[in-house]
């Protein structure tokens, strides 16, 4: 089974249709998150997937995604009522 590595993706779109596309194509592949910030468990195929779609979607001149590959020997400190992110067993995109 490939291995996933957890991403940050978190995006600034300027126009609604293109932020609606953009939050349809990043949920399909995230674990939790929330408004324009999301928690990603992507293989490599996964994530080159995801970024190909995002950018389609955007606007290159005014629209910015940014996706951040998070160390996995750091732990994760979560505050308030955060939950910490965790592999599910399995992914379903579609």
């Amino acid at each position: 089974m490939p291995e996933r590595s957890l991403y940050i993706v978190a995006y600034d779109v300027s126009d609604p249709a293109r932020q609606d596309r953009v939050r349809g194509i990043v949920r399909r592949y995230a674990a939790g998150g929330q408004k324009s910030v999301y928690e990603c468990y992507l293989t490599t195929g996964e994530r080159e997937a995801l970024l190909g779609r995002v950018s389609r979607a955007i606007d290159h001149r005014t629209d910015r995604v940014f996706v951040l590959r998070l160390d996995p020997r750091s732990p994760v400190h979560t505050l308030g009522i955060g939950v910490p992110p965790s592999d599910a067993p399995f992914f379903y995109a579609g």
